[in-house]
C-alpha cells in the first residue's frame, strides 16, 4: 500500500535566505501567507516562486498579492500580468501614486 505525502508547504522548503530576519519556525505558510508570498515575489527564487505557485495557484496568490502595500514594481508587474490583473487593483500600486518619492532614480 502506497502512502501519498500530504500537499503542505512548510518555510523550510523555501529559500533560508528569505527569512534572514525573522526565525522561520514561527511562520506558518497557510496563516502568514501574505508575508511569505511578499518575501517570495521580491527575494525568492524560480523555485521558491514555483512552490508558492503550486500550493496556492493563481487565484489566490493574485488575491493576495493586491492586498500587500510595499511590493517592489517588479513584482506587482509580474502578479499583473500572470494573473491577467489591472495595476489599480494593487494596494501598493494606488498608495505609491498617492505618496511620490522626493528622490524618484
Amino acid at each position: 500500500m502506497i502512502i501519498m505525502a500530504q500537499n503542505i508547504l512548510s518555510i523550510s522548503d523555501l529559500s533560508p535566505h528569505l527569512f534572514w530576519d525573522i526565525d522561520p519556525g514561527l511562520l506558518d505558510a497557510e496563516n502568514d501567507f501574505r508575508f511569505v508570498l511578499g518575501r517570495v515575489l521580491q527575494y525568492g527564487l524560480l523555485s521558491d516562486w514555483l512552490l508558492i505557485y503550486k500550493h496556492f495557484g493563481m487565484e489566490r496568490i493574485a488575491s493576495e498579492a493586491k492586498q500587500i502595500r510595499d511590493l517592489d514594481e517588479r513584482s506587482i508587474h509580474f502578479i499583473a500580468k500572470l494573473s491577467g490583473s489591472k495595476l489599480e487593483e494593487f494596494k501598493c500600486y494606488t498608495w505609491k501614486q498617492l505618496t511620490p518619492r522626493h528622490w524618484d532614480f
